[in-house]
Parts: C-alpha cells; structure tokens; sequence
C-alpha cells in the first residue's frame, strides 16, 4: 500500500477533483451504534416479509384443511405464531425508539 501511494499522489488527486474521497484514506472504524443503526431498518423490513409470508402460508394453510381439525389447529398454530412474532417486532421497534431517545441517538 505504501508503494501505491508513492506511484499515485492522492493528495493531488483529491485537489484535481473536489468531493472525491481516496480509497486508502484511513478512516475511523465504526463503532457499534453505527452499525446497529445501519442494520436495524434493513432487519425490520425483513422481519416484517417473514411475518407477511407466515401469515399468507399460515392462512393458505387453513384453507386447504378445510374440515381436518389437525390441519387447522397447525394452521391456526402458525398464524398465532406470526402474530406473536408481529407483536414482538412491533414492541423491539418501540423499544429501540425510546431507547434512542434516552441514549440521544438518532436509529431508524
């Protein structure tokens, strides 16, 4: 890395161009809220597909049962699940809000 930035001057390079960032800038790592804070959205939009999918599967499911009371007691069992797992994801996205607010970081 040293030996590439002999051959190319970035310095220069960033005087050349205005708003270009070099590639081998050392920059800070970051830290555990800016990852949680990247990950978060992304992880509640797929926590909420999962629970869309299981309450379309879950009620596909209870359909085709029809009259077979085993088939609809597991059809009703993966619905309540979906539901419970809604009402968890519902409750961590309030609890990740309020504790944003008492830490003063801005998530989501």
């Amino acid at each position: 890395m040293k030996l590439l930035a002999q051959v190319i001057d970035f310095d220069q390079l960033n005087d050349a161009i205005p708003g270009l960032k070099t590639p081998f800038q050392p920059t800070s790592a970051p830290n555990v809220g800016e990852i949680v804070d990247t990950i978060l959205p992304y992880l509640f939009v797929v926590a909420g597909l999962i629970l869309l999918v299981m309450l379309i599967y879950g009620g596909f499911h209870m359909m085709i049962a029809a009259n077979d009371q085993k088939g609809l007691q597991e059809a009703r069992g993966k619905i309540t699940n979906a539901l419970v797992g809604f009402l968890l994801l519902f409750i961590s996205y309030w609890l990740v809000q309020i504790m944003g607010v008492i830490f003063g970081v801005d998530l989501l």
